[in-house]
């Protein structure tokens, strides 16, 4: 032990250390970039990458390595990155497994900032797409090519919400010997179990359900291919795609109640979609769990399997009659006082958007009647209070 004259020097190299041992509800929050070593041989030595040891912040503390953990539980992977988005979660899988010449493929309902990265960066790195049919596994396996090294698929797809043929999809893109990646944000990992469908891959916006307050940024990769992982963990850290401490403690702290707020926000879903299909002004009910939805049977094989009512989140989009005006449609929007405009789902407050769905797929799916896209996302509030939310809003559509 060195003398210490000054108190300066005295204060930041404190001997006190805590005592081992401590255990309560919710797991310590370490936040580092510089992390210690007790000897040149531990520096060298020291295995971050199975998660043996810690060697600098950006690469894991207690803290992310228990998140990552508790996640593979939930969606039973083996392996698990955090990144600072959903988006980014997406980057990193594309990042890690295309190269120029390369093709990856995406459903025609694909979540419209990953087709974004593909008609930007990845068209920019000689990197081409395709958009395949997500309710028809031959237009899949037609599109697949000897370039293809890449499928992403989603259950539901985005805003529309049509329900694939999960494990068909993966049974052609395993023959072709094609990579496989799920947008699992809706599932949460417990609607289905996504690598029971046989995925390479399932990316998950934390930033949703397992957040659950609408004020954290984060997603997921993982995997339980240990060189898929190698390759998707070598980018991540070559991006330096690192998160924040005290967003993981505020995922951590979520995580318990994930379970509770997915099925009261699910049946909450259903029972307003149920109500909004006797509306005159409504066309069509965009709900996975409702019969005349698209790809109702697929979602019923994955995720009610066995007769029960099965799980399908909080989400549902209505397609108001098209004698309705873009127009009456952001005033209907604008009249609504508890459902609030805004991006994102899975927190306490109810959501909704109003979207031009043709200039987003090219052109009208045929199994969508004709009008304008509404999605709801429900929070937490009583439903008979959105209910009567959604009554008052939508006498605004007869208004001159």
């Amino acid at each position: 032990m060195i003398a210490m004259s000054e108190s300066t020097t005295r204060l930041i190299h404190h001997s006190y250390a805590p005592p081992a041992g401590f255990d309560a509800p919710q797991p310590g929050v370490f936040k580092a970039s510089t992390v210690f070593f007790p000897s040149v041989a531990a520096m060298r030595t020291r295995d971050w990458k199975q998660k043996q040891g810690y060697t600098y912040g950006l690469h894991g503390t207690p803290t992310s390595f228990m998140l990552e953990e508790r996640l593979c539980e939930i969606e039973g992977g083996r392996y698990c990155l955090l990144v600072p988005s959903g988006l980014a979660a997406i980057a990193n899988v594309a990042l890690a497994l295309l190269r120029t010449g390369d093709e990856v493929l995406l459903p025609a309902n694909a979540y419209g900032p990953n087709l974004a990265l593909a008609e930007g960066e990845l068209v920019q790195w000689g990197i081409t797409h395709q958009l395949y049919d997500p309710l028809d596994a031959e237009d899949l396996a037609r599109r697949i090519g000897p370039r293809t090294r890449l499928v992403w698929l989603e259950a539901a797809g985005s805003v529309s919400l049509e329900f694939p043929d999960l494990r068909a999809m993966v049974d052609v893109c395993r023959r072709a010997g094609v990579t496989t990646a799920l947008d699992n944000t809706w599932g949460a990992g417990l609607a289905f179990a996504p690598f029971d469908t046989g995925v390479d891959i399932s990316v998950h916006a934390l930033t949703k359900y397992p957040s659950g307050g609408g004020d954290v940024l984060m997603g997921s990769v993982m995997t339980r291919d240990p060189a898929l992982h190698a390759r998707l963990q070598g980018a991540h850290m070559r991006l330096g795609l690192g998160v924040g401490m005290n967003d993981v403690e505020a995922i951590l702290r979520s995580l318990p109640s994930m379970s509770l707020r997915y099925r009261a926000q699910d049946m909450a879903a259903r029972a307003l979609a149920d109500w909004m299909a006797r509306q005159p002004e409504v066309a069509q009910v965009l709900h996975p769990a409702r019969e005349d939805a698209p790809g109702y049977r697929h979602w019923r094989a994955l995720c009610a399997p066995d007769g029960g009512d099965g799980l399908a989140a909080g989400l549902f989009s209505i397609i108001l009659d098209a004698r309705y005006t873009q127009a009456q449609v952001d005033r209907f929007c604008d009249a609504l006082r508890l459902f609030r405009l805004g991006y994102s789902w899975g927190g306490p407050i109810s959501l909704v958007v109003p979207y031009d769905l043709a200039s987003m797929r090219g052109g009208w799916p045929s199994h969508l009647q004709r009008g304008t896209l509404v999605r709801f996302s429900l929070g937490l509030e009583a439903v008979a209070d959105l209910q009567s939310d959604v009554a008052q809003a939508l006498q605004t559509l007869g208004e001159p």
